[in-house]
């Protein structure tokens, strides 16, 4: 049977964007687990011990199998290589990762890597990217998974959405990487770092 996670950032005691975690978890479940009892995270989590930013792991199938709590630090990220995967797909959030750990492990030197995938960007291997383009920061609009932070940046339109080639990457100036652990902004890099070969 399919496991999913849900990754949640806990931070002075607060529980950060637990709605749009909240609905995802419905969406996975309903999907996969029609007719499951409701689960209410907040009902779950225990926030109120955690000061220094936490990852809160929540793996369930149609039931919550397991909560970790685990202090959380941004790993650096200096350099992205492409890596071209168009039979990837990661539309639910798995515990399996097994097909983005393999991508991963082709950085050759690069700190992560810039999924392709039909000749369009999607995502580094644990971030969703937006790129500037002196005037707004684009997102993808087919990304591997729609993080809760994406949407949340979409709905208040600091970023939108458009296709992304490859062959376009040299109308951007720089990419963020975000996603429910990493705020907009707090992981940028010019364009020029991102490698082709």
């Amino acid at each position: 049977m399919c496991r999913f996670i849900e990754t949640i950032r806990i931070e002075c005691g607060r529980l950060y964007h637990i709605e749009a975690h909240q609905q995802r978890m419905d969406r996975t479940r309903n999907h996969f687990f029609a007719g499951s009892k409701p689960i209410e995270l907040k009902q779950l989590l225990l926030p109120d011990n955690y000061h220094q930013r936490t990852r809160c792991r929540v793996e369930y199938n149609a039931k919550v199998l397991n909560i970790t709590y685990t202090p959380y630090t941004i790993r650096p990220v200096k350099s992205l290589r492409c890596i071209e995967a168009n039979d990837l797909l990661y539309d639910f959030k798995k515990t399996d990762r097994s097909a983005i750990n393999h991508l991963f492990d082709q950085k050759q030197g690069a700190d992560d890597v810039l999924i392709v995938r039909d000749n369009l960007l999607t995502d580094t291997s644990i971030c969703n990217i937006a790129l500037w383009d002196g005037n707004r920061w684009i997102t993808p609009a087919t990304p591997l998974l729609q993080g809760t932070m994406r949407e949340k940046l979409l709905q208040e339109g600091i970023i939108h959405s458009k296709d992304i080639k490859v062959d376009n990457l040299k109308e951007y100036l720089r990419i963020r990487l975000f996603n429910a652990m990493i705020d907009f902004g707090e992981l940028e890099l010019p364009v020029d770092a991102i490698r082709l070969d």
